[in-house]
């Protein structure tokens, strides 16, 4: 009866359910592209050098896409959730068992991780073809060596995304069938919610483990020359996924920082302030990506900038293997940047498109539609402003230690042109992403809108 119940809901909500699914999407295009090199090395006829090139790529990269997948369907699934709590809440009241609603809840995750995983097969064939034709125009694999989609692929990404999926919705539906029914329909009617002990403890691990390799490259690895990158440019990404897991409470926080300035703005500062407080759990999906897209974008830039300048200031040529490296950072600045920056948007049209209620009312009593779009873009600049800010934390904690173990100096001699285009890249998604999304919202007349 409650998988009947989640297929008639996937119909009746597909709005509601599109950030999820594009999640699972993205997410599986991206780890059966790179599992397709493993399917690639595999294959008789492929030289050693080429097939240690092939597996590396795939493990590297393949690794750290599957940790932000996982990152991004967890983080999608849950809003989707919490955006239901009302429902949720009337299901309780009529007499609807946890284990019921957590059954309608994975119900819906597992279409969802199927339907996604099956979709994604086509462009992930076509993103693996084109990983290998750069491998193969770098001069790091054979030309002779052919591209090949096989079960490596299929299982590693219907085992990613599929199971990343069905997981999530476990771990969320294991918190909302725990609440009873008032604390439900409290939360439906504050938009609130505390984070959850377990996700402070592991935002607290990932920052430790962030600041061990930290010292770990500044000491250990100090004068191992491009041997440093293997701690350094995990610090980041440790880093920034711990901010992310803690930034509900990091961004309750700089709203209260930041309550003079928005004060400053009038009713529409007033607004965003108490929408960032308020909204903190929901908001902070979109606070995520942005520290995950600064933080990895610029340590990871900066850390190459810093080895090609103390390549020749050593007067060393760059070997094959060094270009290997450098062509895998591109790579995994690429694959990771773009997305966050996916995850960025998508969350971000979620978020502000399950709104439409709230922007509805404040029309009714008496708000502009202008006056709207100035709350919704002073969030979307505090958002930008918080996630560039730890961003830039997390970066740094790449940054200088790898510097100080290749040149003995703590901050890099480098243009602030890459942190410049990072961080205007991030301000964009996040501006026009929100002012489109509330603009289209407004569209709906206000009396239809607080009707749905």
């Amino acid at each position: 009866m409650m998988f009947g119940l989640a297929l008639r809901s996937l119909r009746h909500r597909t709005g509601a359910f599109a950030a999820a699914f594009c999640a699972t999407f993205f997410g599986g295009t991206l780890v059966m592209a790179f599992a397709s090199l493993l399917d690639t090395a595999v294959a008789d006829g492929v030289p050693a050098a080429s097939r240690e090139t092939l597996i590396t790529m795939a493990s590297v990269v393949g690794g750290w896409g599957l940790i932000m997948v996982a990152f991004s369907v967890t983080s999608t699934l849950s809003l989707a959730v919490r955006q239901r709590t009302d429902e949720i809440a009337l299901l309780k009241s009529v007499g609807a068992t946890p284990a019921q609603i957590r059954r309608m809840i994975v119900g819906e995750a597992a279409v969802l991780g199927l339907v996604g995983t099956l979709a994604a097969i086509v462009p992930a064939l076509l993103g693996g073809r084109l990983v290998l034709d750069l491998l193969i125009e770098t001069d790091q694999v054979a030309p002779g060596v052919e591209h090949a989609f096989g079960p490596l692929a299929l299982t590693i990404g219907m085992a990613v995304t599929f199971a990343g999926s069905t997981f999530a919705a476990l771990l969320t539906a294991r918190r909302t069938t725990r609440m009873r029914v008032t604390e439900t329909l409290l939360e439906a009617g504050t938009q609130g919610g505390r984070t959850s002990r377990k996700r402070v403890v592991f935002g607290i691990l990932f920052l430790l483990l962030g600041a061990n390799l930290a010292v770990v490259t500044a000491t250990v690895m100090r004068d191992k020359g491009t041997d440093a990158m293997q701690t350094a440019g995990q610090t980041s990404i440790w880093v920034a996924v711990g901010f992310a897991l803690l930034s509900p409470m990091l961004l309750r926080a700089s709203a209260a920082m930041l309550a003079g300035p928005l004060a400053a703005a009038g009713a529409a500062g007033y607004l965003a302030r108490h929408n960032l407080s308020g909204r903190a759990q929901q908001l902070s999906g979109a606070l995520m990506p942005i520290i995950l897209f600064t933080g990895i974008a610029t340590g990871t830039l900066y850390m190459q900038r810093v080895d090609d300048a103390a390549l020749a200031a050593d007067g060393l040529l760059s070997t094959v293997e060094q270009e290997n490296i450098k062509t895998l950072n591109f790579v995994v600045i690429g694959m990771l940047v773009l997305f966050a920056a996916i995850m960025l948007i998508n969350t971000l049209i979620a978020t502000t498109t399950d709104r439409r209620g709230e922007f509805a009312g404040q029309r009714l009593t008496g708000a502009t539609p202008r006056q709207v779009l100035a709350v919704t873009g002073l969030e979307a600049a505090v958002l930008t402003v918080v996630g560039v800010a730890f961003g830039t934390v997390a970066a740094l904690c790449t940054i200088v230690p790898f510097t100080i173990a290749r040149t003995g100096e703590p901050l890099p001699d480098a243009t602030p042109a890459i942190y410049a285009g990072v961080v205007a890249v991030a301000a964009l998604l996040a501006l026009i992403t929100s002012l489109a999304t509330t603009r289209r919202a407004l569209h709906t007349p206000a009396v239809k809108a607080v009707a749905v």
